[in-house]
C-alpha cells in the first residue's frame, strides 16, 4: 500500500472503512487484559520475525520505533479515558479498538529494540532520526501529540463535550502519526519496520475517516 504524501489528503484516499460493530462496551478490566495480551503477543511475534541486519542506535529504524512508542502511548492514554467515560457506544468502540491496536504495536516496537540490543529510549532529541525535522517538535511534543493541559481537560470532560474533545485530539494525533510513519517508509529499507509503518498508515487513515463521520454526527445532533 503506497502512503500519500500529504496526511490530510490521505484521509480521503484511504480504502474502505473498517466495519466496526456499534453498541459494544468492554469493561475496563477486559480492556486492560487486552492491552496486556496485545503487548505480550506483539513482543512474541516481534522476536520471532527474523532479521538479516541489526539497525544501530542512531538508525532511522531505532529512532522511529522509540518515538512512535511514545506517540502511541499517548493515544492509548487518551483512548482509555474516552473508553471509560464516554456514554456514546460508537466512541467507546473506537476508543477500545485504538487502545488495543496501538498497545499491540508498542509490543512489536519494544520487542524489536530489545532484539537489536538497543535501549527503548534514546539520548537524542525526539525526531532526530528524520532529516529536516526542525519545527516538528513543539514544546517537546512530536507531531500531533496533545499537550498535558489538553489531556487534563479531557479527563474532566463529560458527555458530548468529552466525545468531541477526544475525537478532535485523536484526529490530530493520527495525522501526526501518519506523517511520522510515512517518513519511516521513505527512509527505511527494513522490511519489518516498513511493514509496521504501512499498517499504521492504513489503519489510522481508516480511523480518521470514521472520526470525521462521528464528529459530523455530534456537531449536528
Amino acid at each position: 500500500m503506497d502512503a500519500p504524501t500529504d496526511a490530510d489528503s490521505a484521509t480521503a484516499e484511504s480504502g474502505d472503512e473498517p466495519q466496526r460493530p456499534t453498541g459494544r462496551r468492554w469493561g475496563v478490566g477486559w480492556i486492560a487484559a487486552g492491552l496486556v495480551l496485545g503487548l505480550v503477543v506483539g513482543a512474541a511475534l516481534g522476536l520471532l520475525i527474523p532479521r538479516l541486519r541489526t539497525p544501530g542506535d542512531d538508525s532511522v529504524e531505532a529512532g522511529f520505533l522509540r518515538d512512535m512508542s511514545t506517540h502511541h502511548a499517548q493515544a492509548v492514554e487518551m483512548s482509555m479515558i474516552a473508553h471509560a467515560n464516554s456514554t456514546n457506544p460508537e466512541i467507546v468502540t473506537l476508543a477500545g479498538d485504538i487502545a488495543l491496536t496501538q498497545h499491540g504495536q508498542i509490543g512489536y516496537m519494544q520487542a524489536w529494540l530489545r532484539d537489536w540490543g538497543l535501549s527503548p529510549t534514546s539520548s537524542q532529541q525526539p525526531m532526530a532520526w528524520m532529516p529536516n525535522s526542525a519545527g516538528s517538535v513543539v514544546n517537546g511534543l512530536m507531531p500531533g501529540m496533545a499537550t498535558p493541559e489538553a489531556i487534563a481537560t479531557l479527563r474532566k470532560a463529560t458527555g458530548k463535550d468529552l466525545d468531541i474533545q477526544y475525537l478532535t485530539l485523536m484526529r490530530k494525533h493520527h495525522l501526526g502519526g501518519i506523517h511520522m510513519a510515512q517518513e519511516a517508509l521513505r527512509l527505511s529499507d527494513d522490511e519489518d519496520v516498513t511493514w509496521l509503518a504501512q499498517t499504521m498508515v492504513a489503519s489510522q487513515q481508516g480511523e480518521i475517516n470514521l472520526i470525521d463521520d462521528l464528529l459530523k454526527k455530534l456537531q449536528t445532533s
